[in-house]
């Protein structure tokens, strides 16, 4: 450890600073710190206890490293050290019980129950009194004590986000505790739940750590729009129920991020560039794009009917995008996410539509760019992954190849689209009402909207011609 220490001093400005400005034999690097320092993970986020003065150290701390600092828990007079610019934060909190071993001893998991000393006596050396190395050592998650799931009900959720995301297996009685604590996850703070919630979805083995959830319930209490999915069954063109069909899409997501080529051809570098850019919370369109799949059937629980023999789902795409804005605000997520993910569930449909009106038309193709925007990239992609995990009786590889055939043709529109690179209408709603006499309204919209289509699939290239066109769209008693 010591030498692991060494080597993260050298790399780590926070560490080093730390070190250097915080008291000697009265600070203590903890947690999660520790634990990623013994797994030799990047260190961005510090975990700092001091024995007294928590402001005063980060204070100090912010001063020698030129960050920012403000107060983070009154309750807990915790305090952060963000250098936001050098991609790395430090939170601050005083000693708690009185010791630092007392202080480890209420921690959430034993691999989280670590401290090491940065200055003085036993600096360097791992203060471990609840077995966490050992843990660690042998991919065990472990609870800390009976009742660390009733003192926050976060830790919950917060087992299966760390089991998956850094490949440790909770051990039965963590898991069963977590079972008996789950119902308590409804008190906490919607935002603390996201965060969690969305760490797991992006987390490599973001399916283990569903798996977890759904075995202690937690999918019940946090999304049970997810829970009503088990047991509803489809058509024949399924061979699953919803819930197992929405883990299958997820699966084949999944697998197009790890190799995109063989289902988007010579795109796929660029869809996953494309895939990789921020949209909103801390993710990027293709991180959202995990919980899209999650989301993209909840509204078939409520549409479910059988109509001469025949299940159908009429309208739950729809209802989808209703529930998944539910969703959101209860999670209290920002709006552009939300609307992102509505937008999934409301246009997945779209593309399995157009799969027998091949080849498409320019104005076909302009409809389903303009209608899905702005996940039209986004849509085709899971698309993609809801075709390849429905396998029922009644499932053709034709029809298989067909849907992948036309989304890779869909997918580069949907670059094109992102980059501007189609024809533009020669006129604009200024230009309308002027040539045209017509007042500002949904009118100049909607004869905008006829231009443009028809600008897109090459009809118009002139203002005279586009004037022409919306001419013939005026009302008779125009």
């Amino acid at each position: 450890m010591a030498a692991s220490l060494a080597r993260a001093m050298g790399d780590s400005e926070a560490l080093r600073a730390s070190r250097e400005s915080l008291p000697a034999g009265g600070a203590w690097l903890v947690g999660g710190t520790v634990r990623d320092l013994l797994m030799e993970r990047p260190l961005v986020d510090l975990d700092l206890a001091v024995s007294e003065g928590a402001e005063e150290a980060a204070r100090s701390l912010a001063q020698a490293t030129r960050a920012n600092v403000f107060p983070l828990s009154e309750r807990f007079g915790a305090w952060r050290v963000i250098a936001a610019d050098r991609g790395w934060q430090a939170d601050v909190t005083p000693v708690r019980g009185g010791s630092i071993e007392a202080d480890l001893a209420l921690r959430d998991f034993t691999v989280n129950s670590m401290a090491v000393a940065l200055a003085g006596e036993g600096e360097g050396e791992v203060i471990d009194p609840r077995g966490g190395r050992g843990d660690l050592e042998a991919g065990v998650l472990r609870v800390t004590a009976e009742g660390a799931y009733h003192e926050d009900p976060l830790r919950t959720l917060r087992m299966a986000r760390l089991a998956c995301e850094l490949d440790l297996e909770p051990e039965p009685r963590t898991r069963a505790l977590a079972a008996e604590a789950a119902g308590a996850i409804a008190s906490v703070a919607p935002e603390r739940s996201f965060y969690e919630l969305r760490r797991l979805v992006t987390a490599d083995r973001v399916l283990h750590g569903i798996h977890l959830m759904e075995e202690a319930r937690l999918i019940d209490h946090l999304l049970p729009e997810l829970a009503q999915l088990r047991g509803v069954e489809q058509n024949p063109y399924h061979h699953l129920d919803v819930w197992g069909h929405t883990l299958a899409v997820l699966e084949a997501l999944l697998e197009i991020e790890r190799d995109p080529e063989p289902v988007l051809g010579e795109r796929s570098g660029a869809v996953l560039d494309e895939l990789r850019r921020p949209l909103a919370d801390d993710l990027t369109r293709g991180e959202a794009l995990r919980f899209g799949a999650l989301l993209h059937d909840i509204g078939k629980p409520g549409t479910r009917r059988v109509a001469d023999g025949r299940v159908l789902f009429i309208g739950h795409d729809q209802l989808g995008a209703d529930l998944t804005r539910s969703i959101c605000r209860r999670l209290h997520t920002s709006v552009p996410l939300a609307e992102f993910l509505a937008a999934l569930a409301q246009h997945h449909l779209r593309l399995g539509f157009l799969v027998h009106e091949r080849p498409l038309s320019r104005r076909s193709v302009y409809r389903y760019l303009r209608a899905c925007e702005p996940v039209e990239l986004e849509v085709t992609v899971l698309s993609v992954a809801d075709r390849l995990a429905t396998r029922g009786e009644r499932t053709r590889d034709e029809a298989v190849t067909a849907h992948l055939d036309l989304a890779r043709e869909l997918a580069a529109e949907a670059l094109a689209w992102r980059a501007g690179q189609f024809p533009r209408a020669p006129v604009d709603g200024h230009d309308l009402m002027r040539e045209l006499g017509i007042e500002p309204g949904p009118e100049v919209g909607r004869l905008l909207e006829v231009v443009r289509e028809a600008a897109f699939a090459g009809e118009v290239s002139s203002r005279a011609e586009a004037l022409a066109l919306a001419r013939t769209k005026l009302p008779a008693d125009a």
